[in-house]
Formats: C-alpha cells, sequence, structure tokens
C-alpha cells in the first residue's frame, strides 16, 4: 500500500526545481536523444572497428567475459529505485535523497560482492586470466549507482539535449583511451580502463547538471514504498539480464573465449539498430507515458502508434542487416571475423523482437503492471536456458544463437502482446501496425542476400542492401504519418502548471 501511495499520489501545484516551464516536449527529447546516440554509435564505430582488428577475438572475448559480468550488476545494483524519480507524480526533491542513498549502498554492496565473486566467475567461464579485467569494469557498478538519481531527474525532466553531451564525452573519452591502451599491446584491460575512465568523468557531469543538488539522505517511509515499487523492478531486471545474456554465458562456459568472442561482436552488430532506436525512445517513453496515465484512452493511441512507427522504422533495417550479414562481416571487420556472420542472421531476429518487448515492458511498468512483467520474463527464463543449451549441443554458437531468436520471436514476444491485453491494447490491434512493415522487411531482406550472393564485390552488395531498406523505412514512415503526428503531441513544453 505504501508504494501505491508513494506513486498513484496526484500532482498538485509546482514541482519543486524541476518546473514545467523547463520542460522540452517529449518528442523533443527523443530527437536529442536520437541524435545523441547516432552522434555517439558512428562517432566511435572507427575506434570500435580498430580495437576488434587489433585485439582479435580472443582478447575481445576477454573483455566480453568482463562485460557480461558488468551488465549482470548493472541490471540490479540500483535496486530498481531511480525509476521512482521517473515515475513520482509530486515533487522528485521529496524522495531524491532517499533514492540517491538506497542506490549508493546497493551498489556499494554489489561491487564489493562482485569484486570478490571475479574469480569464481571467470574460471566457470573458462578463462581465469580474465579476472583482473572484470575487477577493474566492475568499479563501474559504484559509479553508475551514484548517478543513478541524476540520471533519472534529467529523464524526468526531458533534458536529453544535456544527456547528449554527457553521454558523447563519456564515449568518446572511454573509445579513445581505450584505443590508445590497445595500441600500447594492453590487450581486453585496455577497454576496462577506458570504460571505467569514460563512466567516472560522466558521473562528475551528471552531478552538476542535476535539476536538483545532490544529496543523500533517508526517510524511512519513503525508503520502504520505494524498495516496494523497486525491489520488484529489479528482480525483473535480473531475469531480463539473463534472458539476454545468457546465450554470452552459454557461448563462454560452453564454447570457449575465442567462441565468445565470435558471438559478441555478432551480438553488438545485432544490437547497433536496437540502441539507434530503442535506446533513445526508453529515455523518453517512461516519462512521456507517466505524463498521460491518466488518460487512458490517449495512452492506448500513443503506445499502438509507437508500435506502428517502429515497425516501420526497425523490420526493414533488421532483415536487411541479417540478408547481408556475411559481407557486412567481411567488410568492416576483415576475414578473421566472418565465424559472426552466421550468428548475427540469427541475432538480429533475437534483437528485433526485443525492441517491441521493451516497449511493451516500459509502458507495463508505468501503468503498474509490474508483477504481468515479472511473469512474462520468468516463463521466458524457464523456456530459454534448455534451449540454449540444445542449441549449443546441435550447432554451436551459431545453435546458440537460433535458440535465442526463437525463444523471443515466439515466446517472449507473443507472451508481452497477450498481457498488453489487459491494458486494452489488443494483440490483433497491434499486429494491424506491424505487419505491412513485415512484409517490406521481408522483401529488403531477400533483396540484401540476393545482392550479397550475385555480387563479387562487398561494397556493391551493402549499398543495393542499405539502398532497399532506405528507401523501405522512408516509405512506410511516409505512410504512418499520422502516427508521427501524434506521437510528437505526446507532450509539449508547456508553461507553468501546465502539466498537473
Amino acid at each position: 500500500m505504501a508504494a501505491h501511495r508513494l506513486m498513484g499520489r496526484a500532482r498538485h501545484g509546482t514541482s519543486g526545481s524541476i518546473g514545467a516551464s523547463g520542460r522540452s516536449s517529449a518528442s523533443g527529447a527523443f530527437a536529442w536523444s536520437l541524435t545523441n546516440t547516432l552522434v555517439s554509435r558512428l562517432g566511435t564505430l572507427g575506434i570500435g572497428i580498430l580495437l576488434a582488428r587489433v585485439l582479435g577475438p580472443e582478447e575481445f572475448g576477454t573483455f566480453a567475459i568482463a562485460l557480461v559480468a558488468l551488465m549482470a550488476v548493472l541490471s540490479f545494483n540500483e535496486l530498481g529505485v531511480s525509476l521512482a524519480i521517473v515515475r513520482w507524480p509530486g515533487d522528485p526533491a521529496v524522495i531524491a535523497p532517499t533514492v540517491n542513498t538506497l542506490s549508493l549502498l546497493g551498489s556499494a554492496l554489489f561491487c564489493a560482492a562482485s569484486w570478490l565473486a571475479a574469480p569464481a566467475f571467470t574460471a566457470a567461464m573458462g578463462d581465469p586470466g580474465a579476472t583482473d579485467v572484470v575487477r577493474i569494469l566492475i568499479l563501474s557498478v559504484l559509479i553508475n549507482g551514484a548517478v543513478a538519481g541524476p540520471a533519472a531527474l534529467l529523464q524526468r525532466d526531458f533534458r536529453e539535449k544535456k544527456r547528449m553531451g554527457i553521454d558523447l564525452v563519456n564515449v568518446w573519452v572511454g573509445a579513445i583511451v581505450s584505443a590508445i591502451l590497445a595500441l600500447m599491446g594492453m590487450g581486453a584491460m585496455s577497454l576496462a580502463v577506458g570504460r571505467v575512465l569514460g563512466s567516472l568523468i560522466a558521473a562528475v557531469l551528471f552531478v552538476r547538471a542535476s535539476p536538483l543538488p545532490y544529496r543523500v539522505g533517508w526517510h524511512k517511509e519513503k525508503a520502504r514504498a520505494l524498495l516496494n515499487f523497486g525491489l520488484p523492478l529489479a528482480g525483473t531486471s535480473i531475469i531480463v539480464f539473463t534472458i539476454g545474456y545468457s546465450d554470452q554465458l552459454v557461448a563462454g562456459s560452453v564454447a570457449g573465449t575465442i567462441a565468445l568472442g565470435f558471438y559478441v561482436l555478432a551480438f553488438n552488430l545485432s544490437s547497433w539498430p536496437v540502441s539507434i532506436v530503442s535506446q533513445p525512445l526508453r529515455r523518453v517513453a517512461p516519462a512521456a507515458f507517466s505524463a498521460i496515465q491518466h488518460d487512458p484512452a490517449r495512452l492506448r493511441a500513443v503506445i499502438l502508434g509507437l508500435f506502428g512507427v517502429l515497425g516501420c522504422a526497425t523490420i526493414p533495417a533488421f532483415l536487411a542487416l541479417a540478408g547481408a550479414a556475411t559481407p557486412i562481416v567481411r567488410f568492416v571487420y576483415g576475414d578473421v571475423w566472418l565465424p559472426a556472420a552466421a550468428v548475427l542472421s540469427w541475432l538480429v531476429l533475437s534483437a528485433l523482437a526485443k525492441v517491441f518487448c521493451e516497449l511493451a515492458y516500459d509502458y507495463m511498468v508505468v501503468i503498474g503492471r509490474t508483477s504481468k512483467v515479472l511473469m512474462i520474463q520468468a516463463v521466458g527464463l524457464v523456456v530459454l536456458i534448455p534451449a540454449l543449451i540444445f542449441g549449443a549441443v546441435w550447432g554451436g554458437i551459431v545453435g546458440i544463437a537460433a535458440a535465442q531468436a526463437i525463444v523471443s520471436m515466439v515466446v517472449l514476444l507473443p507472451l508481452y502482446l497477450w498481457q498488453l491485453r489487459g491494458t486494452g491494447v489488443r494483440i490483433l490491434d497491434v499486429l494491424g501496425k506491424l505487419w505491412l512493415p513485415t512484409l517490406v522487411g521481408v522483401a529488403v531482406a531477400c533483396t540484401a542476400w540476393w545482392a550479397a550472393s550475385l555480387f563479387g564485390q562487398v561494397i556493391i552488395a551493402l549499398l543495393v542492401g542499405g539502398l532497399s531498406a532506405g528507401l523501405g523505412i522512408a516509405g512506410l514512415l511516409y505512410l504512418r504519418r499520422s502516427d508521427l503526428r501524434a506521437i510528437r503531441g505526446i507532450v509539449r513544453a508547456e508553461k507553468a502548471g501546465a502539466i498537473t
């Protein structure tokens, strides 16, 4: 009941230092977030290619082991309480000090535990030599927890322009330091040191940019309510991580470090469309949904519109990537990485399902159906683990990727769509938004595969696949221009008191 009171209280009057007059629209925030991601990704593409070519599959696999450990702890280190700031209907200054305290305590505890557990983890993954890399990289957990509150305040206030600057500093510092250290011969450790240094500088900038002064404090009733809200999300996040990274855990422990290097490279490539579209959306969607949660009809219209727009923007791009996997890997990373191409073709399908699952996840969290989200993830995990093991025995890393894709498409995504019925969003309505992008995507994938098979020149194959995907996306978005206009109007910049 405390959590319900915490999240359900109506907003009255001003919201403290974060006034409505300072808010930009959700659509403007999404545009800045999208620009942020594009610039960050494109700006570091060359450095990422350099690192992959300098390090090779084995060193890259060693870093991948450390990165899996980091992502595992980051999935729950701040106990899920920072999202409460985004969803809080009143003045966030009331809960921010308690959120900061809980985030710091949780992150310090899990950072220490991870440091001690690093040798056992790397031994289980088949690469005990990765222990020091894991321990350095895991320091990012403490840094992340320290600034979870300020980052959530920026997200709540749609201040993606500031977020863009901070993220660019983080990415560029980490990438440049990693590249220099890799060229000096530091191997996988270069990636860990670069990432930690970038995170540390970004943390300082987050505190400086925070709409509220950084304070720690404790309010017993607020802490109890925050934990009641956050712990189910933290539990769900652990399961989400396990679903998202269990394939890498299986690949590393069963197939070895070099195979994991191939797998992770394919995973990173398949995640590009996700990070360019889905991540910027996830930074603004929860706050945007929260702003109109009092209007169920509008909320349902917005979620359906987002399904349609996301389908138009992602399905052709993902399927083009699947069709042109071999020329992409050969052109970008070189022939030594070609074993990653077959893995990439399967992982693209898993990444595509993830885009829509994450949208449904954010929607269900905002409207308070966290228990349903936890149930979906638990069922998915129960199905996924034996499927991955079977896939590893059947086809190595390609079998693992196939199992991940099948479970994502056939189990997780249908479960999310089924649960959306309880919010008034019918499965047929969602499918009505996605059938045309799917047909276009299949045509694009066939064109990309045909070009890759027919032309001996990699550049020509990539140009044909990319051009067909671009034309397909442009045409689909033009047809969905009414949905784009509706989404642009989710939350507009208003003067003081306009958002109540």
